[in-house]
């Protein structure tokens, strides 16, 4: 099984996924402080970070790497993008124990490890899949975040 799906959910119990590799270079990091409007500079100044950090330099916002998990799950988990949707769709049910362990320097690269933990029927029609994360910065022991995601497989009623 390459990737996860729905219908592979169960089998895949306690099998890990990995993502691509994705850059947080600093227009990313500058864009997401606009757009969220939080400016810190030690995220969107350069020069300041570079003088008063005391990691040398910006570093990726914790929710822009948070963020970024999305864009990796969807390499991993396989489901029709083309809007039927007649087998159902994801949803984002929350997250449980999520840590930021480590600062993504500007311009580093990280990819997603996605551990399925647990697969459970919430309630008819709502398959919820617990996935273990880590967020794995290239070349660094720590990872940049650790915690538990949890998704629901939304299974429309018959007929709809």
């Amino acid at each position: 099984m390459q990737y996860l799906t729905p219908d592979t959910a169960h089998e895949a119990l306690g099998r890990t996924f990995v993502s691509d590799w994705i850059e947080v270079g600093q227009e990313r990091i500058t864009t997401f402080g606009h757009v969220t409007e939080d400016l810190d500079p030690h995220h969107v100044d350069p020069v300041y970070a570079a003088e008063h950090s005391p990691w040398g330099g910006t570093i990726s916002f914790g929710f822009l790497t948070l963020s970024l998990m999305t864009p990796m799950l969807y390499q991993v988990y396989r489901y029709p993008m083309d809007g039927g949707r007649e087998d159902g769709y994801p949803a984002s049910y929350g997250f449980d124990k999520v840590r930021f362990v480590a600062p993504v320097p500007s311009g580093s690269r990280i990819r997603g490890h996605f551990t399925v933990r647990d697969v459970a029927e919430r309630k008819p029609g709502q398959l919820k899949i617990t996935f273990g994360c880590r967020v794995e910065i290239e070349g660094e022991e720590r990872p940049a975040l650790v915690g538990e995601w949890l998704s629901l497989w939304l299974t429309p009623p018959a007929g709809e």
